[in-house]
């Protein structure tokens, strides 16, 4: 596996990944990985600053966006590498990897290749032009992809000892092939539409990620051969793998239908057959402030999305290279860099379906979310929350379930409720969350969701989920004009004994059922009056537009305030550091890419202010660098849950500060979204939030840490005490607290 260039200047000093990159993993580096201190690594003492000091817009103190996103799925990919990882879920990690790569064509390529159509130059913090940065990201994904098929054969090789394989239709018996051609003539044929490629036929539409054959076929006794494509219909039930008798051996849907081509183009002869896959642009905005219907905009994007430039075409290996350059030219594409060609598999994400095989010591051992140890009782949840002030929540360890949708669901039924507020970005169709705003609104309440119907990928689902809403009552609106709604947020005003209060959930993950069992987010119940009053203001302006004059006491609002609000936060640090020494700023995020905070916290190291960045995917920021940046670590944890969770923390002068948030520290988030920024005040949740860093930076199993050229050094456990990952110990503390909570109780109740 080999490292994406991170910057022109230090491409001669790329590291190999994998094996490579552990041998360069020499015992002094690995003792400076597993060491809490920040002390300068060698691979630091070897960037030397230029002379006359920093310039902190040079492009040389940035890594590129896209580069470093790959590099993360080049850690994703590992876990599909670590014999420690289960055999089904070395699997899985091989279909994330895909399903992300297929994202990232869609997504940022596509994005990066309207950049260049419309003759844009503009340089980015690391100096790349948009073309330079789909060269580089093409030349990374071609590496990654190698290693990926590599470590599929390896796996498949593993689980074919343990009686799971994914077979050729060539080496099944012949009694097999005749079941499964019985198979195919009931469940397949009729599902089939070939069409011929000739002039008397204009080229067929190629829908997004589909797989397609290329048949090259002729007439008996004929010269002249013709094509037709012939679209593999995966999906609404039809499955890529076909189970191969009563075990779990399998074959490629894809394989059937090239062996059995005779039943689609009777008394033709097959000459050859090919198979190739086509990634379309998703990015089809129109500028909604010229939209007279928002709903009706968004469903218009939608159709274009479907005829969307393709960005990527994938081939099977040994394609005609005649056919691959007639397929690049009707496509559109430039043959030598938009045409990938896989030596294996193609469309490994469709590998989820054998995630799921029923193998107990294939898997992770089962887990099961605990009740929130203050939510274990029958009692009103309103009640509850009234006596605790606030209940912190950290999802997948604690229940999304008996927590949040409780939350909503006690809400709906509770005559005491007047009204519920929600923001929705990406939800659970089958979920609960819509049923209860239903029942609410059913009920008589005031009921108000702000949807985001620009969720990518989820604009569809979110229309569906808008026009349920409406016809029961509830008022839907779309956000403010211009700007994504990605905080998550949820107000229920209730008649207590004392007048009306306020009730407020805010989360750093989606209220999304499915995701918050993978998704290791954070979550605040809370009655706190100032708080109630500043989302009042918050969903105010999310259904007006208007931001004049709101006054937030507690929490802080983007676009127009959580930005400012780090980068003073960063700056007050470096003030009172400079004043009495311990500055220290800890912040766990998914992404570090905005400019002025990284700028800013350049400027907290050369004063001496401790940084640890724990985040998941994309940082530009390079640590370790005298002068620069010798006190900053960056860390990226990659395991079995999903970081998700977005967490800030500044000493202040031992004054200790902690806010959780929606917004990664982007400048999409910062500048181009509702995002909020919420304080934990409480002694008992800020110790908790303080265990998560701690568990965190210390990981010994999942952790990497980076290096000053951009590449990663997996940490490795000294000892067998230090081998569990932050994500077992999260697991093992919810456990610790729900015994404790019990231990307690029986002592309540023991006592005379």
């Amino acid at each position: 596996m080999t490292a994406s260039p991170y910057t022109k200047k230090q491409n001669q000093n790329k590291t190999k990944r994998g094996k490579v990159e552990k041998a360069d993993a020499t015992p002094e580096k690995i003792s400076r990985a597993k060491t809490l201190k920040h002390k300068p690594t060698a691979a630091a003492q070897s960037v030397t600053p230029a002379a006359s000091g920093f310039d902190l817009n040079d492009s040389e103190w940035y890594l590129n966006r896209e580069l470093t996103w790959l590099a993360f799925n080049q850690r994703v990919l590992h876990e599909a590498e670590d014999s420690r990882t289960p055999l089904l879920e070395r699997l899985k990690f091989i279909a994330i990897v895909s399903s992300n790569l297929d994202e990232f064509f869609m997504k940022r390529i596509g994005g990066l290749k309207q950049q260049i159509g419309a003759g844009m130059r503009e340089l980015t913090l690391d100096g790349r032009t948009p073309r330079q940065q789909v060269q580089e990201c093409h030349l990374a994904i071609r590496g990654l992809e190698a290693h990926k098929d590599f470590l599929f054969h390896q796996v498949c090789s593993l689980l074919e000892e343990k009686g799971i394989a994914i077979e050729s239709y060539n080496e099944l018996l012949a009694k097999e092939k005749k079941a499964l051609r019985e198979y195919y003539s009931t469940n397949i044929f009729p599902l089939l539409t070939p069409q011929s490629i000739d002039p008397a036929h204009p080229f067929p539409f190629i829908s997004n990620l589909s797989l397609n054959l290329l048949v090259t076929l002729r007439y008996p006794r004929a010269r002249e051969v013709s094509l037709a494509r012939v679209k593999v219909p995966v999906g609404l039930g039809t499955p890529r793998f076909i189970r191969v008798g009563k075990g779990d051996h399998f074959v490629c849907l894809e394989d059937v239908m090239m062996n059995n081509l005779d039943m689609l183009f009777p008394g033709m002869n097959i000459v050859s057959c090919e198979i190739f896959r086509v990634t379309r642009n998703a990015n089809t905005e129109k500028d909604e402030e010229e939209a007279d219907d928002l709903m009706a905009m968004i469903e218009s994007e939608l159709k274009e999305r479907k005829f969307a430039p393709i960005v990527r075409m994938e081939i099977g290996a040994g394609m005609d290279p005649v056919h691959r350059g007639r397929l690049a030219a009707e496509l559109e594409l430039d043959e030598e860099n938009d045409v990938f060609e896989v030596p294996g598999l193609l469309a490994m994400c469709d590998l989820f379906e054998l995630t799921g095989l029923d193998y107990a010591r294939l898997h992770d051992p089962p887990h099961y979310p605990i009740e929130h140890p203050q939510l274990q009782t029958t009692r009103s949840i309103f009640h509850i929350i009234r006596d605790s002030g606030s209940i912190l929540l950290q999802h997948p360890y604690e229940s999304f379930s008996t927590s949040v949708e409780r939350f909503l669901r006690e809400a709906a039924i509770d005559p005491k409720v007047r009204g519920i507020k929600m923001t929705l970005y990406r939800t659970s169709i089958q979920g609960r969350i819509i049923d209860s705003l239903v029942l609410a609104a059913q009920n008589g309440k005031q009921v108000a969701v702000v949807v985001e119907l620009k969720a990518r990928f989820d604009e569809a689902a979110n229309i569906r989920l808008a026009e349920r809403m409406e016809e029961a009552g509830i008022h839907v609106t779309y956000g403010v004009v211009g700007l994504k709604t990605h905080c998550k947020v949820i107000l229920v005003v209730r008649q207590d004994y004392n007048g009306l209060r306020r009730y407020v959930h805010i989360g750093t993950g989606n209220y999304h059922a499915e995701t918050a069992r993978i998704y290791s987010d954070l979550g605040l119940l809370t009655c706190d009056q100032t708080i109630g009053q500043d989302v009042t203001e918050l969903f105010n302006y999310l259904t007006t537009g208007f931001m004049a004059k709101r006054n937030y006491q507690k929490i802080v609002p983007a676009p127009r305030m959580v930005k400012k609000a780090l980068l003073s936060r960063i700056e007050r640090e470096i003030e009172l550091h400079r004043q009495k020494g311990g500055g220290l700023i800890q912040f766990k995020m998914n992404a570090l890419e905005d400019g002025d905070i990284i700028k800013a916290l350049y400027r907290a190291s050369q004063a001496g202010v401790k940084i640890d960045l724990v985040a998941r995917d994309t940082c530009r920021l390079r640590p370790g660098i005298p002068g620069l940046s010798e006190n900053i670590r960056v860390m990226s944890v990659v395991g079995r849950f999903l970081e998700h969770s977005r967490l800030y923390y500044f000493r202040n002068g031992g004054a200790d500060e902690y806010f959780i948030a929606s917004a990664d520290a982007m400048k999409r988030n910062l500048e181009a979204r509702v995002e909020i920024l919420c304080p934990i005040e409480s002694p008992e949740l800020t110790k908790e939030l303080r265990a998560i860093f701690d568990i965190h930076i210390s990981d010994q199993r999942s952790a990497w840490d980076m290096q000053p050229n951009g590449s990663y050094i997996q940490r490795m456990p000294a000892t067998e005490s230090v081998s569990l990952g932050s994500h077992h110990l999260m697991i093992e503390r919810a456990s610790l607290r729900l015994k404790e909570s019990m231990k307690q109780k029986k002592k309540t109740r023991s006592k005379p």
